[in-house]
């Protein structure tokens, strides 16, 4: 009988019909596999803060009761990406570029896109279906712990979210413009935080090797994010949030931490 049941699992998630239990499931899963593999910082104030911004955004955009969790990777590389579930991790590298708080909120709103459009799920659904059906077999029933599979979960994990299609970064800018304006913040962050990547790009190439590798990003994304702004009527973007001194005060304490270990 239980074999029967996993491979019911295995069946519904490789499938089309993946539900909000299962998604949520599965990206526990990942979750519990990046807090072992990269290194998060543990600074409660740093991650009280990170999570107060993110939930003003989510809160907004979810229409599934998610329960949303925030975290930063203690990486001087630039990155961010979303687990299915609504667990967001954001590098330090990324934060410590950024000038204002509408920069890091618009980074958050895009990662949040990528959830509420469920552009993981349907790239698991795409890729490795066997590996994809293991690793909710292992999540929900808790019966792997060989080294075998926990690589196939690696599989899985690495082609779900390193590798967003540009209809799928479109979409999610869409949502990240759309998300932050209704939580009261200056969209402008969005396309700033862009510019800020692409001219280091042109200095540093290496120091942004893992956020152009997973988010394909050239002046036409700028532009288009500068022409959805544009769309709001004047009143409507009138009074956003760019700033604040809690994102400054955020911002220095986590400067003031311990370098970030190397790369590996």
């Amino acid at each position: 009988m239980r074999s029967l049941k996993i491979l019911a699992l295995v069946a519904a998630v490789s499938g089309c019909a993946v539900s909000t239990q299962q998604e949520v499931a599965m990206g526990a899963g990942y979750a519990q596999q990046i807090a072992k593999e990269l290194p998060l910082v543990q600074d409660a104030e740093l991650n009280r803060y990170l999570n107060v911004l993110g939930d003003s955004i989510a809160r907004i955009a979810d229409t599934r009761n998610l329960d949303w969790q925030f975290f930063i990777v203690d990486s001087r590389d630039v990155n961010a990406f979303a687990v299915p579930g609504g667990f967001i991790y954001v590098n330090r590298g990324l934060i410590e570029r950024a000038t204002n708080m509408a920069q890091v909120a618009g980074v958050l709103g895009h990662e949040i896109g990528h959830v509420t459009m469920r552009h993981s799920v349907r790239q698991m659904q795409k890729a490795q279906g066997t590996n994809v059906g293991l690793t909710a077999v292992c999540v929900l029933t808790s019966i792997c712990e060989s080294q075998a599979a926990n690589a196939a979960i690696s599989i899985g994990a690495n082609a779900a979210f390193a590798n967003f299609s540009r209809q799928d970064e479109d979409e999610a800018d869409a949502e990240g413009v759309r998300y932050v304006i209704a939580a009261g913040i200056d969209p402008a962050g969005i396309p700033e935080m862009f510019e800020i990547l692409l001219n280091e790009r042109k200095t540093k190439p290496d120091a942004l090797e893992s956020w152009f590798r997973s988010h394909p990003l050239e002046e036409s994304r700028i532009a288009a994010a500068r022409a959805r702004i544009a769309r709001y009527a004047p009143d409507a973007l009138r009074g956003l949030t760019k700033d604040s001194r809690n994102f400054q005060a955020f911002k220095a304490r986590l400067a003031a931490l311990p370098p970030s270990p190397p790369s590996r």
